[in-house]
C-alpha cells in the first residue's frame, strides 16, 4: 500500500498524544480554502510512501509513540484503510481518524469493528452553505446529518471542527451549525491559515476579536466550543 506523506512525530495532529501522521490522497470534497490541495488534486504527484516503511518506524518508535493520526485527502476512499488502521492498531498504537464525514457507511463499520479511538469531523459550513464550503454543486446533506449522529452514537471519543474562512462564514452560518451539531463533546473553531497549497488563495482569515465573538455566539448552545490553538 502506498501513502501520500508521514510525519513521523507531531504534538498536534493527536492532541494529548505523542503521534506520527499518515496522510492519504484523493478526496470527494473540493473545498475552495483547503490546504492539502495536491492531495485532493494530484495525489499521483504527492510523495509516495510504501507503507511497509512507516510501519517499521512505528514498530521501532512503539515504546515512544502513542497513537497514529490518519488524515488526507479523504482516508475514507481508500479501499485499503481497514487494513492499514489492523496494521497500526497490532503495533499497539491509537488511532485517530480526521474525515469530512461524506462516507458514513464507512465510519460505521470501522466503529462496529472497534477500529477509532478518535475522530475528527470537519463541519464545513451551515446545512444551506454547505456546497459553497466543500465546493461541490450538489451535496446530500443527510448524508452529513447521518455521520454526526453516528459519531455522537458510538464514537468513543470524537470532535467536531470548523475551520473559519472570512467570505465564507457568517454569523448565520454559525449559528446554524450550533443548532444541528448540538451539545456536543468538543466543536473546535479553528482559523484559516493561507498557504502556497491552499486550493483558491483568495481568502483570508478572520482577526482574533472576530473568532472569540463566533464562539460567543454559539457557547450557550454549544457549550464545548474552543478555539483552535487556544488553552481555554
Amino acid at each position: 500500500m502506498i501513502v501520500n506523506g508521514f510525519l513521523k512525530t507531531t504534538l498536534l495532529d493527536y492532541p494529548g498524544h505523542i503521534a506520527s501522521t499518515v496522510f492519504l490522497g484523493k478526496c470527494n470534497f473540493r473545498c475552495p480554502f483547503c490546504h492539502n490541495s495536491m492531495l485532493v488534486l494530484e495525489p499521483q504527484n504527492a510523495e509516495q510512501i510504501d507503507f511497509e516503511t512507516v510501519l517499521s518506524h512505528l514498530n521501532k518508535r512503539k515504546n515512544i509513540l502513542e497513537g497514529v493520526c490518519i488524515t488526507g485527502g479523504e482516508p475514507t476512499l481508500n479501499p485499503k484503510l481497514t487494513d492499514l488502521i489492523r496494521a497500526i492498531k497490532d503495533v499497539g498504537l491509537l488511532v485517530k481518524l480526521d474525515t469530512n464525514g461524506y462516507r458514513p457507511d464507512i465510519l460505521e463499520k470501522l466503529f462496529d469493528d472497534n477500529l477509532i479511538d478518535h475522530i475528527a469531523m470537519d463541519i464545513k459550513s451551515s446545512r444551506d452553505n454547505y456546497h459553497i464550503a466543500c465546493g461541490l454543486n450538489n451535496i446530500d446533506i443527510g448524508i452529513i446529518s447521518k455521520s454526526i449522529n453516528l459519531i455522537k452514537e458510538k464514537s468513543p471519543s470524537y470532535e467536531f471542527r470548523t475551520t473559519l474562512v472570512k467570505g465564507i462564514h457568517t454569523d448565520d452560518d454559525l449559528l446554524d451549525i450550533a443548532d444541528w451539531i448540538g451539545n456536543v463533546n468538543l466543536y473546535f473553531l479553528q482559523n484559516y491559515t493561507d498557504s502556497e497549497n491552499v486550493m483558491k488563495r483568495i481568502f483570508s482569515a478572520f482577526s482574533d476579536e472576530e473568532m472569540h465573538h463566533f464562539k460567543e455566539l454559539i457557547i450557550d448552545k454549544v457549550p464545548n466550543t474552543k478555539i483552535r490553538g487556544e488553552s481555554c
